[in-house]
Order: C-alpha cells, then structure tokens, then sequence
C-alpha cells in the first residue's frame, strides 16, 4: 500500500472515530425538540428531525424501560460500582428542557468491567424516566461517563417526595440564580460529584440508548436500586431554572424488546 493510500485511509479512519463521537453525545441545545406528546417535536417524532437522531425512532435498545421485577434477572457476580470521583470546576447549562451540571475539569471516573469511564456531566428529569414495576418517581438524575473510546456509561438515581437531597441544597444558591436569568450558562465553581449520594450497592444494570436526541444506542445503564429523597421544592426548582414551560421532561417509556436487565445484588446481606 502506498503512502498516500495510508495517509488517505489513516483520515478516513479519524473522521469516522470524531463522527461517532459526535453523535454518541447528548444535543446541549434541546430547542430542535420537545416533550409534547401531540406534538410536531414530540418524542413520536424525535426520529424523524434530523438524520442522525433515526435511532429516536427506529432503534432496537432505547432507553428509559420499565424495571419489572419478574423480569430482572438477580446476580451476584458484576461487582461493586467503582467510583473514583474528585471536586472539580463545573458549570450549570440550561439546555432548553433540563438543567446539566458540566464539569469542566477532571471530576473522576467509574470503572466497570475494566473499562474506565470519565465524568463528564449530570443532569435531571422530571418526573423519573425509568419506572419501577411501572411506576414514575418524582426525579431521576444522570451521571454522564465517557471511555476514551467514545463508549456512554450513565449512572442514573432516582428519587421519591421526603427529605431534601444535599447535593440539591448545596446547589441552592447557583438554580436560584439560574432561574432569574435567560444566561444559558452560569458558573457553579468547584463541585465535588462525591456529594451525589448512592446509598447502596444493589443495582440494575442493561444496554440501552441516551434518553434524549441523538437516542445513540449502546450505552451502559446502572440504575441504582436504592430510592432516594428530594423535596417537592427541589424538584420544582430544577423545573423553574429551566424556563420550560412544559412541567415534564422525561421521555415515554421504550420497548425492552429482547433485551436483558440484571439487577446485583451481594451475596452478604450487609446492604
């Protein structure tokens, strides 16, 4: 093979990586679509606004599902989530439906089946997007990973109506000023991701899809198990900051299809 072939192949082969990573990414500017579901840009018609949202529609292994519990297969074997997380620079960003939290700096990373992947963003929906035994919760956030091969691990915490979160109150202050602002963005200062709490080690795991355009399939979803709390006033404030007028943005839920959920569970009981 000649030079120039190799070079010609070498930037065909790096344009097809950055074009995959593009795609793999969630959209930060969410006006192109909407959650009505009559609507022209409702999630019915996702699919169809542009090209490379076609998964939206047509794909296989979309994401969120219903956690069924007689379909859940129970495992002891994937082992503990690995979190490896550190306080970094971040910034609030109202993408057009939700507040997401940017880190801008290393924030750390969870590793799963050897692979690590870095902290790139949270973000919330409301209500829950995933159900359990077809249930909403009140709020589900998404703990955004990257591998340094453009492969998406979400870890997603959903949450019911009680007590205040603390990562939300310690959020307070940056919403509030975020909510009397059209700024799309605002500066959050340091973030430490280690305050998202867990609180279990139990969870379900499966493949599924990003829950907003471009829908790219093959992402790693944990679901932590364990339901935490918010407050009715938190869950509003995430709303409010957004200046959506719609008071949801969670997308319908998707068909399992043939797929598999696990849920981990330890064999000690300590949990």
């Amino acid at each position: 093979m000649g030079k120039l072939a190799i070079q010609l192949l070498f930037l065909i082969t790096f344009f097809l990586v950055l074009v995959s990573r593009i795609t793999s990414q969630e959209v930060e500017d969410e006006a192109e679509f909407n959650y009505d579901p009559n609507g022209e840009k409702g999630p019915a018609n996702w699919g169809r606004i542009h090209p490379e949202w076609g998964a939206c529609s047509n794909g296989s292994m979309q994401s969120p599902i219903d956690l069924l519990s007689e379909r859940v297969d129970v495992v002891s074997h994937l082992g503990r989530l690995s979190r490896s997380y550190n306080p970094a620079n971040a910034t609030l960003m109202n993408r057009g439906h939700d507040m997401m939290l940017k880190w801008e700096g290393a924030a750390g990373s969870i590793e799963i089946n050897g692979t690590e992947y870095l902290l790139k963003q949270c973000h919330w929906h409301s209500p829950s997007e995933h159900t359990i035994n077809g249930k909403r919760l009140a709020l589900e956030a998404h703990m955004v990973h990257e591998s340094l091969d453009g492969r998406v691990a979400v870890v997603g915490i959903m949450y019911m109506i009680g007590r205040p979160d603390s990562f939300l109150s310690s959020l307070r202050k940056q919403l509030q000023s975020v909510a009397g602002t059209y700024e799309r963005d605002t500066v959050a200062g340091v973030v430490d991701p280690r305050n998202i709490k867990i609180g279990s080690r139990k969870y379900y795991r499966y493949i599924g899809s990003l829950t907003i355009p471009p829908c790219t399939e093959n992402v790693l979803w944990t679901i932590v198990r364990k339901v935490r709390t918010a407050t009715r006033e938190q869950v509003r404030m995430l709303r409010v900051a957004v200046h959506d007028e719609s008071d949801t943005n969670a997308r319908p839920i998707q068909p399992i299809n043939s797929r598999t959920v696990k849920l981990f569970r330890p064999e000690d009981k300590d949990d």
